[in-house]
């Protein structure tokens, strides 16, 4: 396959996500010219990185204007806000999105699209409801740099772990309030904080981090810095018994609690937007929203924005702290169904989705077709070959009067 890919490589979301499609890439040794959103590739995350694999990136980055060619199509993974930059006349957008409430901006960025793909259905209904027909969902998958350390990082507490820029959205404030008043300064229990928001002044994040506390010590709440590679992440995640990331109240996928998830914690999770393509009563602790609140926060979300505007989910304390008293309980049992994930959730599936017809090339999957017919009816019926967990169920607004759906 021959592609355009215009995406970050860094050490934020997009970057990872942008990392692991292009490791398999690599590995099918496809062809493509890479255009770094930002205009820099940064691997200081990516402390397992295969030289080869790096070689290849540079070298496809290096010579990206050598290899330019109309007729490819472009693969770029960014946010809307941005995405109406195009390379060529074959775009295809690979997005998160959170929020419920389509913009008439963010409606025209989509229809531009040869395709706009999304990692939750929430959002391709929103946009399927506002006239958009373009629309795909793909799963992400997890990251292989990630493993499970056999072996226990904390003795004698039950480790919290919260990951995740520090915004209204995710209800940072409010998990970690609604802890310190459960545990705080009982040192059975400990709280590591990553949340750090790298779009914040470092003297107002020392703020708003103190507003949390109101002033009082605890001693059983770390906040760490930014961790800086992967396997720092890695070591985290795998010392903790429970994560807390999961009570955001809206989300794009949300990469920390989906690994946690996948290393075998228990993720207390709400049942929305990003979370439903991965979190399920079987691998997580899973709470069902009681209600909704505006997004904004007049920081990232504002009222009077061209983008993301809507709702997310609120914060019920009394029900998150219940599910943390499940949690406890549950701290020292494995969570088989969330290492089940890994193998569930891949990024060759990820890469593997039929996001445009190929080219004179083969099927990858076989199929049979019969075909009978009367003196008044033609009949067909297909056979498709293909793993059940692999099958997505797709009606665009156009085809539900067809199918009577």
């Amino acid at each position: 396959m021959n592609l355009i890919f215009n995406a970050p490589i860094n050490n934020l979301s997009f970057g990872n996500v942008s990392y692991n499609i292009l490791r398999e890439f690599y590995k099918q040794d496809d062809k493509v010219i890479i255009f770094p959103i930002g205009g820099n590739v940064d691997f200081s995350s990516f402390d397992k990185i295969d030289q080869d694999f790096k070689s290849w990136i540079d070298n496809s980055v290096e010579y990206r204007y050598h290899n330019l060619s109309k007729e490819y199509p472009t693969l770029t993974l960014w946010h809307l806000n941005g995405a109406e930059k195009s390379i060529g006349n074959n775009n295809h957008l690979l997005t998160f999105h959170e929020l419920d409430e389509p913009t008439f901006t963010e409606k025209e960025v989509v229809d531009m699209q040869t395709s706009t793909i999304f990692t939750t259905s929430s959002s391709m209904k929103a946009f399927s409801n506002e006239g958009c027909e373009n629309l795909h969902k793909v799963n992400l998958g997890f990251d292989e740099d990630f493993h499970v350390i056999d072996k226990p990082l904390i003795k004698n507490k039950i480790h919290f772990v919260l990951m995740g820029k520090f915004e209204k959205r995710k209800h940072t404030k409010e998990i970690i309030q609604l802890w310190l008043k459960k545990y705080g300064n009982d040192n059975r229990y400990l709280l590591s904080c990553c949340v750090n928001n790298p779009f914040l002044k470092e003297n107002d994040m020392k703020n708003v981090l103190g507003s949390i506390t109101q002033g009082k010590h605890y001693s059983n709440l770390n906040f760490l810095p930014h961790l800086k590679t992967n396997s720092e992440v890695n070591h985290l995640l795998n010392s903790a018994h429970i994560d807390l990331t999961g009570l955001s109240g809206a989300e794009g996928w949300n990469l920390p609690a989906f690994n946690a998830t996948a290393l075998g914690k228990w993720s207390i999770v709400y049942n929305h937007t990003g979370h439903s393509s991965w979190a399920t009563k079987e691998n997580s602790i899973l709470l069902e929203p009681q209600g909704k609140e505006e997004s904004h926060d007049g920081l990232f979300f504002n009222r009077e924005s061209k983008w993301n505007q809507g709702s997310i989910c609120t914060f019920d304390e009394d029900q998150v702290s219940e599910a943390m008293d499940k949690a406890t309980d549950l701290h020292d049992v494995t969570n088989e169904g969330g290492l089940g994930m890994a193998k569930k959730f891949t990024y060759k599936k990820t890469v593997d989705y039929e996001w445009q017809p190929g080219y004179n090339t083969p099927a990858k999957l076989e199929t049979d077709v019969f075909m009978s017919y009367t003196d008044e009816y033609i009949y067909f019926g297909v056979k498709a070959y293909t793993d059940p967990d692999d099958i997505r169920g797709q009606v665009r607004p156009r085809d539900e009067m067809a199918m009577g759906l």
